[in-house]
């Protein structure tokens, strides 16, 4: 069965960050630049932390306050859902679909390792069901 690792080998390990005492326009910046939608919140190693463009959306401009006196603790999702690279992919869609969320931090033995996002298992799954079919194809047709 395949899991978090397959996708993180194809991926890379690197991952985006920010830390909790940064401005959320710092955080939005760097989004901008790197065309992400969302950062995790980094204490030195340790992961405390999430931020993403639906935090801004929702806890900056409409609770009228400005992102360049807002620090990144103040709003942050601190309770993070992370995986581990051994999780199996499809239940880590259910989490991640179950949970409302599309960014999860993948973290082996206290070390962070890399991040994936709900797209990333999507382009997955699709480019497996992709070679399956033509597995398929080549079998019915003798390809073989």
């Amino acid at each position: 069965m395949e899991n978090l690792r397959h996708i993180l080998k194809n991926k890379g390990s690197s991952v985006w960050s920010i830390g909790p005492d940064e401005t959320v326009y710092k955080a939005l910046q760097m989004m901008a630049e790197k065309e992400i939608g969302a950062l995790l919140v980094l204490d030195g190693e340790k992961v405390v932390g999430i931020f993403s463009e639906r935090d801004y959306a929702r806890k900056v401009i409409l609770q009228g306050r400005s992102s360049a006196n807002t620090k990144i603790s103040e709003l942050m999702i601190r309770d993070v859902i992370y995986g581990s690279p051994d999780d199996p992919i499809q239940e880590s869609m259910a989490i991640m679909t179950a949970n409302k969320i599309r960014h999860l931090p993948v973290i082996e033995e206290g070390k962070l390792c890399g991040m994936v996002t709900s797209g990333d298992i999507i382009n997955h799954i699709i480019s497996r069901q992709k070679f399956e079919i033509e597995a398929l194809k080549k079998y019915i047709t003798g390809g073989y």
